[in-house]
């Protein structure tokens, strides 16, 4: 599958605390407000309605960090809930930006799936090459639930290069040898840095056992047993495979950097024949579309803004 990535750096205001927690301020938000407006409401004459919104907005205000005008204190009866409500903000909002700070400076990549049943929550399929026809029929005739979603996710008939791309660009995964899946990503999917825009799940979904067909009562059959396990416990075939992954890597590099060695000498011949003609290419309204977007959000937000208060005023 596709390595998680990042959330957009603009919702990271969301995440620093839990979602219970954000229902709680909002509920201790609204219970605020409204005692305190009840509380205040023999001391409203006249403009009542603009002076519950001003202290609605005294409320909000302080919880966001504004200055405390003293609006809040009005009334008699009502310094210990704003002393309170007070010392809720100011730790609401240091701990809010504290965890924010850490999270920004470390950023937190999202779980990623690693079992079957993490598997067949998080895609919507599963491609596998054709030979994997009889694990499908095995999955839906499964007595697990979660073997028969994986079977009426899997689709067939896609090569594992076209699957392993694919997962890329959707949600989705490949399902394959182990062993074949790491070399060919080392082969066609290793980055320059040596990393890779995919992994491999650490839940094997079956384990099949290989064999060496040797006549029946051979007689060197205890002798090739032997050696076949002098070899496995000396780590020989996991350190073949390391090699032959190192390898396909390191070729998979010297590749690409050549091509990309290629293209920038050819991008700094396009450039010299470029300023050998003396041509400036000028800005056009397409490279200045983001700041001028910015600019009329911000000019009608605050249009809306300055005619709601014009409003309230009003009224």
């Amino acid at each position: 599958m596709a390595k998680p990535t990042l959330k957009p750096q603009w919702q990271s205001l969301y995440y620093p605390l839990a979602n219970e927690v954000w229902t709680a301020i909002l509920v201790t938000l609204i219970l605020t407000c409204l005692v305190l407006v009840m509380v205040t409401r023999s001391k409203m004459s006249g403009h009542g309605r603009a002076e519950a919104l001003a202290l609605v907005q005294e409320v909000v205000g302080t919880l966001l960090g504004q200055g405390f005008t003293g609006r809040l204190s009005t009334s008699r009866s009502n310094p210990v809930l704003v002393a309170a409500w007070l010392v809720f903000a100011f730790i609401v909002a240091t701990a809010y930006r504290c965890n924010l700070t850490a999270s920004l400076t470390l950023p937190k990549y999202p779980p990623r799936p690693e079992t079957v049943e993490q598997l067949v929550k998080a895609v919507d399929r599963v491609t596998m090459e054709s030979w994997g026809s009889s694990y499908k029929g095995l999955f839906i005739e499964s007595e697990s639930s979660v073997f028969n979603a994986l079977g009426e996710l899997m689709s067939l008939g896609v090569g594992i290069v076209g699957g392993l791309q694919d997962s890329q660009k959707r949600k989705q995964a490949h399902l394959g040898g182990r062993q074949y899946i790491e070399l060919t990503v080392a082969q066609h999917f290793t980055q320059l840095d040596g990393s890779f825009p995919m992994y491999i799940g650490r839940e094997n979904i079956i384990y099949t056992t290989a064999a060496w067909p040797v006549p029946h009562d051979a007689p060197y059959k205890p002798a090739l047993d032997r050696y076949i396990m002098a070899i496995t416990e000396a780590g020989l075939y996991e350190h073949w495979r390391k090699e032959i992954l190192f390898d396909a890597e390191t070729d998979s590099r010297i590749s690409q950097r050549e091509e990309l060695k290629q293209k920038q000498q050819r991008r700094d011949l396009n450039i010299e024949e470029e300023s050998g003609n003396g041509s400036i290419k000028a800005l056009t309204i397409i490279h200045m579309q983001g700041p001028l977007l910015i600019l009329l959000l911000g000019l009608v937000i605050a249009g809306v803004i300055f005619v709601a208060e014009k409003l309230s005023d009003v009224l």
